[in-house]
């Protein structure tokens, strides 16, 4: 049985490290000034960033029904017997549940996962997909399995300002204010479900400890079986050369022994943080 792992650009994987990965990549769509565009197609993180510094409308969308369904419909006609989806975290977006809703005219071809990931957590999801693959596993199982380590994961999120997601009415005028004047630096988290409030730092120094600090602290009391992969993702939003290699030497050094690997956060992520925005996570 030949089996067909599908995933969105919401990993922050580019084309080029999908295909490697051998695995099918979904691009979110990006809406600029009313007009669509699709990450990794006709979008640059250039032109993305870009927009947002100019003032232009930006926000986001799920990826149409028509879409979805290509992509599984080119998938089967390739050959395959069965797709594993691996969509963003139900608890983030409609997506997945909309795409669940789709798979019923896919019966015993198209298994949706919703295991309440994105990002660096989402990444480490696919790679987990494509080993159980290897490993001869089903859709179904594949799928039982990564939705049943679905909250077995922990995401930070240091944002540099406040301004994008108090555009999207995620946070208040006036607090985003405030936030500004003080150069204070929210940290939010994702624990499989939406995005909350964690603490604020003064400057981004010592949101970055902070975060290091809570996924240590993470590791030692929920994940003893962290020792067994030692993975850890580090993610930013719009970071030179230098500031992705700083942070992912400040990872490296606060968790020696580890694997360390950095995902740009997806454009759809962005357009809600905007640039600067550091984030870490950890999934077993």
């Amino acid at each position: 049985m030949r089996i067909a792992i599908m995933t969105d650009s919401n990993t922050g994987m580019s084309n080029a490290e999908a295909k490697e990965l051998g695995v099918y990549l979904l691009p979110m769509p990006v809406i600029i000034d009313g007009n669509v565009y699709f990450e990794g197609q006709n979008l640059t993180t250039e032109e993305f960033f870009s927009s947002l510094e100019e003032g232009k409308d930006v926000t986001t969308s799920q990826p149409s029904p028509g879409d979805v369904m290509d992509m599984w419909d080119q998938i089967l006609a390739d050959g395959y017997d069965q797709i594993v989806y691996i969509p963003m975290s139900s608890g983030l977006s409609s997506s997945c549940s909309s795409a669940k809703g789709l798979a019923l005219d896919y019966e015993d071809k198209v298994f949706v996962v919703d295991n309440h990931r994105i990002s660096v957590t989402m990444v480490l999801a696919v790679k987990t997909a494509v080993q159980l693959k290897e490993e001869g596993k089903s859709g179904k199982e594949i799928q039982d399995i990564l939705e049943e380590q679905a909250f077995d994961s922990s995401i930070y999120l240091a944002v540099n300002t406040l301004e994008y997601l108090k555009k999207s009415g995620r946070v208040t005028a006036a607090g985003a204010t405030v936030v500004a004047v003080l150069n204070i630096k929210p940290v939010l988290t994702i624990q499989g479900e939406k995005l909350d409030a964690f603490a604020k730092a003064k400057g981004m120094k010592k949101a970055k400890k902070l975060m290091l600090s809570a996924i240590a602290k993470d590791i030692e009391t929920r994940f003893p079986d962290f020792e067994n992969k030692k993975i850890i993702g580090a993610a930013g939003a719009g970071l030179t050369e230098e500031e992705k290699a700083k942070w992912v030497e400040e990872v490296r050094q606060a968790f020696p022994g580890a694997e360390v690997f950095y995902s740009p956060l997806s454009l759809s992520v962005c357009a809600h943080t905007g640039p600067g925005a550091y984030g870490i996570g950890i999934s077993v």
